[in-house]
């Protein structure tokens, strides 16, 4: 898979990619380690849409 669309996020000026990984589970019920290789695959797939709410 390659995430190739952008889509503008609101007025701010902001691409990003369609879809948004959602972070709530790093620290929580995964290690460090597999959080980096999750974050590495992510990126290099092309996401740049990270959700980091803790909630």
């Amino acid at each position: 898979m390659v995430i190739t669309q952008r889509r503008f996020l609101g007025r701010s000026g902001l691409e990003v990619s369609p879809l948004s990984f959602g972070g709530n589970v790093f620290g929580w019920t995964i290690d460090e380690n597999s959080s980096f290789e999750i974050l590495d695959y992510f990126i290099a797939v092309g996401g740049n849409f990270i959700d980091t709410a803790d909630s």
